[in-house]
């Protein structure tokens, strides 16, 4: 074995995804997974804090990028405009093209309570940058926390009807999710 691989961490992830997949989450153990790498679990735990964060990792850097992303919005773009345009942004950095990893990821999370919790700890964390964002901006609590709450429950629900199709994008997807909404909300 290599004393260092660049792509340690990338095999470790895929190790894992397989092993969680074939025998589940709580039945896989941290050596199964390096094991299944070719890694030592010293490098596991270079990578990885431990085996949920597998599943977890760079979600810290989520928030951050929504609050970006609103803050860098041009003075004046309605509050919509920035959702949309946010939510394309993510749509295609870390979803087109990963399409077969996010459901693999969404059915494991979906075995297992301390993985759901997570999953709305993630969520939670997103509609707090997200309400932030907008309030700096200058809405009111209020008009914020609806946005925030809107804005996430719209991705989620986006997302899942994006991984039950073959052919639409994630971005096509959310204009009509939220063209959905509109007219719900109008009826």
């Amino acid at each position: 074995m290599a004393r260092w691989q660049p792509d340690a961490r990338e095999r470790l992830q895929q190790a894992a995804l397989e092993l969680f997949a074939e025998q589940g989450f709580a039945a896989t153990t941290v050596p199964a997974i390096t094991a299944r790498a070719g890694l030592t679990t010293r490098t596991f735990f270079r990578h990885f804090a431990d085996k949920r964060e597998v599943l977890f990792a760079g979600e810290a850097e989520l928030p951050a990028y929504a609050e970006r992303l609103i803050a860098e919005a041009p003075a004046g773009t309605s509050p919509l405009a920035v959702i949309l345009a946010g939510l394309r942004a993510v749509a295609e950095a870390r979803f087109e093209g990963r399409k077969d990893t996010i459901r693999q990821w969404r059915a494991i999370v979906a075995t297992d309570a301390g993985l759901r919790e997570r999953e709305l700890q993630k969520r939670a964390a997103l509609a707090a940058a997200v309400r932030d964002g907008f309030h700096a901006r200058g809405l009111d609590p209020t008009r914020a926390a609806l946005l925030a709450e809107t804005s996430t429950t719209l991705m989620h629900v986006s997302v899942t009807a994006w991984l039950e199709t073959d052919d639409r994008r994630l971005a096509d997807i959310i204009e009509t999710t939220l063209a959905t909404l509109r007219a719900t909300l109008d009826a």
